[in-house]
């Protein structure tokens, strides 16, 4: 078992703070909205461009992307008529290739 590297200046969660993670977490517990981010993290992309590229409807789209926004984990940026979305910041990518590294090192449940 790999021992977890300790990160400088981490103390433990707030309350407050475990509560607004535990949002995020819960957020990032759907599939789909995971599968949002991962086509996010290499281009901005509208709701019809999601919605094709991931073959769900534009409502779905829109209703993950809503919660996204809301948790700051996306942001939107108008272009005439249409929204183009893009993760919210790096870290927002890092957090998602912090977990695909780790998905690359458990063993995979059948």
């Amino acid at each position: 078992m790999i021992s977890p590297m300790p990160r400088q200046g981490l103390g433990p969660l707030s309350g407050t703070d475990a509560e607004r993670l535990a949002e995020i977490m819960q957020a990032l517990a759907s599939p789909v909205r995971l599968r949002i981010l991962s086509v996010l993290r290499s281009r901005s992309s509208t709701v019809t461009e999601l919605g094709e590229r991931l073959a769900i409807g534009q409502t779905t789209v829109s209703n993950h992307l809503r919660l996204l926004r809301h948790l700051s984990l996306v942001t939107g940026t108008r272009h005439g008529r249409h929204i183009h979305y893009s993760l919210f910041d790096a870290h927002v990518s890092d957090l998602l290739d912090e977990a695909i590294g780790h998905l690359q090192h458990v063993p995979r449940r059948d």
